[in-house]
């Protein structure tokens, strides 16, 4: 991720946005793909019977995972991601729900970041990887750091979705954002984390995303 788009994320992902997004988790729970997340994470675990796992959540945002999963059997998580605002409003919710001692804050860029930071039995990325360039490193460093679940959250590559994601580049640059949006193969997807040794166990598809989970057996 280029120091360019971490700036657009910043101004992207600014603390208006992260306060709207926060006031919707506190009223309606987490959007839709991402309860789908939370689902199969939540039964992965309980076939699995891990005691205490850690969570590994990239590009938290708001920290709506790991909110979750800490009330459902997670021992503890470190939430990385690159916008401030989104770290506040995730620190917020974390106090108020009594998990701030058990969640670990990290901002910054994950790819840098990942030499720092110890393997879990879980990680996620939800609606991460197509705000990254990268997406082989991205995604194989993340892959590396999940010792049993990795789940993900990511735009699916329906004929419509090239034409979408040009025309919110196009918006971005005529804001004058540095942001950008990138649509990345899933196949592409599956294969990094094939060759990182997890396999995949769930699929669920909506109009617009892909949920998968993956797990090392």
């Amino acid at each position: 991720m280029t120091c360019s788009q971490c700036q657009g994320i910043e101004e992207q992902f600014n603390d208006a946005e992260a306060r709207k997004k926060l006031r919707r988790l506190r009223r309606r729970g987490p959007d839709r793909t991402t309860k789908l997340l939370i689902a199969a994470i939540k039964r992965s675990l309980e076939d699995r019977e891990l005691h205490e796992p850690a969570l590994l959540d990239v590009g938290a945002g708001i920290g709506a995972i790991h909110h979750e999963l800490l009330d459902a059997g997670v021992a503890r998580a470190v939430h990385v991601d690159a916008s401030s605002a989104h770290m506040t409003a995730a620190r917020e919710e974390a106090a108020r729900r009594g998990h701030d001692a058990r969640v670990a804050f990290v901002q910054g860029n994950f790819v840098e970041q990942a030499r720092n930071l110890d393997e879990a039995e879980i990680v996620t990325l939800d609606r991460v990887i197509c705000c990254y360039d990268d997406m082989t490193r991205l995604v194989s460093l993340s892959a590396a750091k999940a010792m049993k679940i990795y789940g993900a959250v990511y735009p699916r590559r329906m004929p419509w979705m090239p034409a979408l994601f040009a025309a919110m580049n196009f918006i971005m640059r005529l804001k004058k954002s540095p942001f950008r949006v990138f649509l990345h193969d899933p196949e592409a997807i599956d294969g990094v984390l094939r060759q990182n040794g997890l396999g995949r166990t769930y699929l669920r598809r909506t109009v617009a995303w892909e949920v998968v989970l993956y797990e090392r057996s």
